[in-house]
């Protein structure tokens, strides 16, 4: 999305925040972090804080890594931005109408996506993404 290092997708999460507050125009990319920062209002002060930038997030203590949750929902935002994978738009139109939420909806992918990462990292291969398509699916 923004490269590799963390820094500079830390930077561009908050310099889309940043931008935001002062009214700038924003390209698709930072339209979808704001969408996602205004739904997560737990994480708009991080944004502003550089020490927060700088916080390894390491999962302990049952803390959620903020940047991980954000970047999640930003590519189910992606992915149903362009239709890709179908399974994705369809899986998140019938739970939206079921749940009546599509944030929370958005929950349910990427518990699917988050799986499928999680696996890959783990067996140290690319994702598996029918297994994804799969998941989604069953959803």
């Amino acid at each position: 999305m923004f490269g590799q290092d963390r820094d500079s997708l830390r930077a561009a999460y908050a310099g889309a925040w940043q931008r935001h507050l002062e009214r700038l125009p924003l390209d698709l990319q930072q339209q979808r972090i704001v969408d996602v920062l205004t739904v997560h209002p737990e994480y708009q002060a991080l944004m502003m804080d550089p020490a927060a930038l700088a916080r390894d997030f390491d999962g302990n203590g049952g803390v959620t890594n903020p940047y991980l949750h954000m970047g999640l929902h930003v590519a189910i935002r992606e992915q149903l931005g362009t239709g890709l994978p179908p399974e994705a738009t369809q899986a998140h139109t019938r739970l939206a109408s079921r749940l009546g939420d599509g944030h929370a909806a958005e929950h349910c992918l990427i518990d699917c996506l988050a799986q499928t990462l999680w696996q890959a990292q783990r067996d140290g291969r690319e994702p598996d993404f029918e297994q994804y398509r799969e998941a989604l699916r069953g959803l």
